[in-house]
């Protein structure tokens, strides 16, 4: 047990001089150690997810559990056409497909579709032609089930 407490000793950095300590303040400097560690670990863990873009929230029962953030969107309206960008993370292809549904649902002709990748985050961008009969009326309520 000798060479243990001893072998435990020498992994615990040591603030003070290389004085004899008694058996019971080197666990508890070990003890404090540890829960150091583990304190740095986790900010560590919720700054990569932080720098990763993913929140925490919380569910019932106390729980909590990591989710995505929300994807972003922006319509701008210009005469008879739409230019909407959507701001996902790479696992939400379906918000692309959802975004192309609505708008083929509302009577919007696509005329055009593309995305860029930066590091996580995809940024889509469609443009599409909206019916002509109530102009602003097809951009609101697209806007509307959009959002």
């Amino acid at each position: 047990m000798k060479d243990l407490y001893s072998w435990l000793n020498s992994l615990v950095p040591h603030q003070s001089s290389r004085e004899a300590t008694s058996l019971p303040d080197q666990l508890d400097e070990a003890a404090n150690y540890i829960k150091g560690l583990q304190t740095n670990l986790e900010k560590m863990k919720e700054k990569k997810d932080s720098l990763k873009g993913v929140e925490k929230s919380s569910m019932s029962g106390g729980m909590m559990a990591v989710g995505l953030k929300s994807p972003q969107i922006e319509i701008h309206e210009m005469g008879s056409t739409l230019e909407v960008v959507l701001i996902t993370g790479l696992d939400s292809q379906f918000m692309f497909n959802e975004t192309i549904r609505v708008l083929h649902e509302e009577g919007a002709e696509i005329i055009n579709a593309s995305f860029s990748v930066v590091d996580d985050t995809v940024f889509h961008t469609i443009h599409s032609k909206v019916g002509e009969s109530a102009p602003g009326y097809g951009a609101v309520r697209i806007f509307e089930r959009l959002n």
